[in-house]
């Protein structure tokens, strides 16, 4: 039971989510420890948007509407997970995951997004969460 209580505590923050658990055990000593992984880009939009799954036909509906700040949010969050060396490239690979669910980005199609990113449209917002981007979270 305390494992299972140290999991409730631990994904706390993720409640309703499917989320990666890790316990390791050790053997000798009876304790454990419970790392926690990152939810998917997938659940992290779907949370956002209080929605229940994607669209069944991305590019002709649309689930809902997210602001990129929360896009920029969500990759910091999954930081660990992406390819990418720098926030504008994590941004637009949650902004591609948002092309696939159905879900438009500041009322927009997430491509057009992709490409006012790589104009400089949201630089200033982009800077504005560099700072935690670089330590990490």
């Amino acid at each position: 039971m305390a494992v299972v209580n140290k999991i409730n505590e631990v994904t706390a923050d993720f409640r309703g989510m499917r989320v990666p658990v890790k316990v390791t055990v050790d053997l000798d000593t009876k304790t454990f420890e419970v790392e926690v992984g990152v939810p998917t880009t997938v659940a992290l939009i779907i949370k956002e948007l209080k929605a229940e799954k994607g669209a069944h036909q991305p590019g002709r509906e649309s689930i809902g509407d997210i602001s990129l700040e929360s896009v920029v949010k969500i990759a910091i969050t999954k930081k660990s997970d992406l390819r990418s060396h720098s926030l504008k490239g994590a941004v637009k690979q949650v902004l591609g995951t948002c092309v696939s669910m159905g879900v438009l980005v500041n009322g927009k199609n997430p491509k057009d997004v992709q490409r006012e990113i790589d104009e400089g449209v949201y630089d200033d917002l982009l800077r504005k969460y560099e700072k935690e981007w670089v330590s990490g979270r």
